[in-house]
């Protein structure tokens, strides 16, 4: 029997770790792609075009949401554009390989809505919380020099997206980075057992 593919979404405050995890699940994992984002904002330092996010110039995004091109989209803080292309998702999911995704609590909630069947029978949802906001203050400062306006900035989103941690079917408190790969790995697992998802079921 085939199984349909799982869509992981993966949300959590910047610093709790979500997209190392899905990197590593695609890395480490059989069967387990990752989906790249689009965005409009440009390139940081050591990113890669179509490895860390496919950068866009605005038109052309504009141009993908009025084709329909985009799972989810948002323009995030008034400022840039972020989506996921349907093109990076649903013909994984069709042949029965996983998807993980990190996405910001707003792009979860738009694939939780969505009317598409496809997508909500693939659909899982995974928190990542970290154990308290002085703890993710900690790994946030430890990723090298950033500016203290910056960290400021980050840790008051971190509040706001913390408080959505129950909209999610699992949350993941972190601890040690290695066992939460290993917590991460077998959300996964437990998710490919589901009956639901092989093909033919009721």
């Amino acid at each position: 029997m085939r199984r349909r593919g799982i869509l992981c979404v993966v949300s959590g405050p910047s610093g709790s770790g979500k997209t190392t995890l899905c990197h590593r699940a695609a890395a480490e994992h059989p069967g387990v792609a990752y989906s790249v984002s689009c965005t409009t904002r440009p390139p940081r330092p050591g990113e890669t075009d179509d490895v860390d996010y496919h950068f866009l110039a605005r038109e052309d995004f504009e141009g993908r949401i009025s084709r329909g091109e985009f799972l989810e989209h948002a323009l995030v803080h008034q400022k840039h554009y972020y989506g996921t292309l349907k093109s990076e998702v649903l013909d994984h999911l069709r042949n029965g390989r996983d998807v993980v995704m990190d996405l910001d609590v707003q792009g979860a909630a738009q694939l939780r809505a969505s009317g598409d069947e496809e997508i909500r029978c693939s659909l899982v949802d995974v928190f990542i919380l970290p154990g308290s906001l002085e703890e993710l203050e900690v790994r946030i400062r430890g990723r090298g020099a950033m500016a203290e306006e910056e960290i400021q900035r980050r840790l008051r989103n971190a509040e706001g997206e913390m408080a959505h941690w129950p909209d999610y079917v699992y949350t993941l408190v972190t601890g040690d980075r290695e066992e939460d790969f290993v917590r991460f790995k077998a959300i996964l697992e437990a998710e490919r057992m589901r009956s639901s998802r092989l093909r033919g079921s009721r």
